[in-house]
């Protein structure tokens, strides 16, 4: 019985040096189109520099700060797409934000976004209104109003959000989304979640986790 465990011991041990010199897989895929079919790359791969990213962007928070890609390069964030006067999807969505707001509160490498897909109506002022009754924490969550046809062709074009995945609307028709898309320091995006979900949510706080070396906290 002995050796069977010192036999078995060893085997295992043989198993981990032979995997001990192979590529290490990313932790989480990375999404290069708007149908978001996963695509897994190893670390140092030539092909991460070639995928999607962000494209530029500019636009004010609700305490009329300049936010651009420049704010979250180099940064883990989380964008969502809501107006500060919906009644049912949005306070949802709000709640999933909150909860990731609090898993990261002391980690300053993760942000949040939240884009107004009404930015005409959602002023400056109102948006300091629903951050005040929603505690938003300033430096950790950015919710955005500015240009509208900026604000679509970004969520569109960049974070490939709307409704259905994968279907093409045109750039007049109204963006609703439930999810919530999660982008590395790189601006490449790494996941997509329904923010309505309790158990996305969760899964989405994992792949910060797991984005940010398996803790909640900044390492630097």
């Amino acid at each position: 019985m002995g050796k069977s465990l010192i036999a078995l011991a060893g085997a295992l041990l043989l198993l981990t040096g032979c995997g001990s010199d192979q590529k290490k897989t990313a932790p989480l895929p990375y999404y290069n189109t708007a149908d978001f079919t996963p695509l897994w790359l190893e670390k140092g791969d030539v092909r991460i520099g070639q995928l999607h990213r962000l494209s530029e962007f500019s636009f004010t928070d609700q305490n009329n700060r300049r936010i651009t890609e420049q704010t979250v390069s180099g940064k883990i964030h989380v964008a969502g797409f809501f107006f500060t006067s919906c009644p049912g999807l949005c306070p949802r969505l709000t709640r999933s934000m909150t909860e990731v707001q609090e898993a990261f509160r002391d980690n300053p490498q993760v942000v949040l976004l939240s884009y107004s897909v009404t930015p005409e109506r959602d002023s400056v002022p109102v948006l300091r209104a629903y951050a005040t009754k929603h505690q938003v924490i300033d430096q950790k969550w950015h919710l955005l109003t500015g240009d509208h046809d900026a604000i679509y062709q970004l969520a569109r074009k960049s974070y490939f959000a709307d409704e259905n995945i994968g279907v093409q609307k045109g750039e007049n028709d109204f963006l609703h989304t439930e999810n919530l898309i999660l982008i590395d320091g790189d601006l490449h995006i790494r996941g997509i979640y329904n923010g309505t979900l309790p158990l996305d949510v969760q899964q989405l706080i994992q792949d910060i986790k797991a984005l940010n070396g398996g803790s909640d906290r900044d390492h630097n």
